[in-house]
């Protein structure tokens, strides 16, 4: 079966092929990898894909052309579309005209709304499902406002892109204003009621119309946490596979709100992210429109979602379409670094200091 994999330089398409080459049974796979930069490692990581191409930005004029052309030649069966800009374009074109294969791709209507945090939060406000927030442009003068809103300290973030981009937990004006500056590329913030609880994301799966299959998790650490003030740089170190049903009724609840809002097809997979109130009531933080960079942890721990999405893609007639959400044996928890594959293990078999 030959599947197409873009965005080949990020953790996540390449978390996305290990779940499927180390974790899967169902058939035997032929990786194409595509990315838009020459030094994408997954480019090279023959282990991993059987081809790869260098391709423009799904932005550039010439991106179908060159997308269709490796399509053809390769006799593509399923594309995996992981990075945000390309999801958006691929639903674009969904509206207007069949996809040249098949993927699962959200509707534009629902991807459009999800990839800008401040929409998002703005429409969910009214359910007690997200945090008091502001938004506010980079030139925005009056910075009192959201310090007498949301009353003490308060995180900030950009209302798009990922990776924490532009993230920190800001405590006065002065820290706020230099922040601004330091990030120049941002031209709109989104400030919310900084939450200290636990980090918590949930997968949902999604496929003509129905719910099929969720999973949660915590995530703890960072990978390379020093190098961001905010310790957020949206590669999970250390994490918890989790049995959270009340936390997945949650996101449920979101979801369903979101699809009747915007009117779109409840198809497609979300990561939907939460973080803890002092008392330990969840809030929505942001809901990607993709899988995450420890989508191969999820699949270690029984919970294959990369082998989901090709299995439903395929129509294969064996997969079950009851809903299910994943159950972990308890304690499991997933240690990831860079050039490792991550470690499963018991919480209890830590090592203990010495000192």
């Amino acid at each position: 079966m030959k599947i197409l994999i873009t965005g080949v330089g990020g953790p996540t398409p390449r978390s996305f092929a290990i779940a499927l080459k180390k974790y899967s049974f169902y058939k035997r796979f032929e990786l194409i990898g595509t990315d838009i930069n020459p030094l994408a490692i997954g480019l090279y990581q023959n282990e991993l894909f059987n081809k790869t191409y260098v391709v423009p930005p799904a932005s550039h004029p010439q991106y179908w052309e060159v997308m269709q052309s490796i399509l053809t030649e390769n006799k593509i069966d399923v594309a995996v579309i992981l990075p945000e800009l390309e999801v958006m374009e691929w639903s674009k074109r969904k509206e207007t005209q069949a996809l040249p294969c098949k993927a699962l791709i959200p509707d534009f209507s629902m991807a459009d709304l999800l990839v800008d945090k401040s929409k998002m939060t703005e429409i969910l406000k009214d359910l007690d499902i997200v945090p008091p927030s502001v938004t506010f442009s980079r030139d925005t003068e009056n910075l009192k406002e959201v310090f007498e809103v949301l009353k003490g300290n308060f995180w900030v973030r950009s209302t798009s892109g990922t990776s924490g981009l532009g993230s920190l937990k800001v405590e006065d004006e002065d820290s706020l204003k230099n922040w601004i500056q330091i990030n120049p590329n941002v031209q709109q913030f989104i400030a919310s009621k900084f939450l200290p609880g636990r980090n918590l994301a949930c997968k949902m799966l999604y496929h003509n119309g129905q719910l099929l299959r969720t999973a949660c998790a915590e995530r703890v650490n960072y990978i390379m946490a020093k190098v961001a003030p905010s310790g957020i740089t949206g590669n999970t170190s250390f994490g918890r596979l989790l049995n959270e049903p009340n936390l997945v009724a949650e996101a449920k609840r979101a979801m369903d709100f979101l699809f009747q809002y915007t009117g779109a097809a409840q198809h497609g997979f979300f990561t939907v992210d939460f973080k803890e109130d002092e008392n330990g009531k969840p809030y929505i933080t942001e809901i990607n429109v993709r899988h995450v960079a420890f989508t191969q942890c999820f699949a270690a721990g029984g919970a294959n979602f990369a082998s989901d999405t090709v299995r439903l893609l395929n129509e294969d007639p064996t997969f079950d379409r009851n809903y299910k959400m994943y159950e972990f044996e308890n304690d499991l928890i997933f240690l990831r670094d860079v050039d490792s594959l991550p470690i499963l293990m018991k919480e209890a078999e830590l090592l203990k200091k010495h000192y």
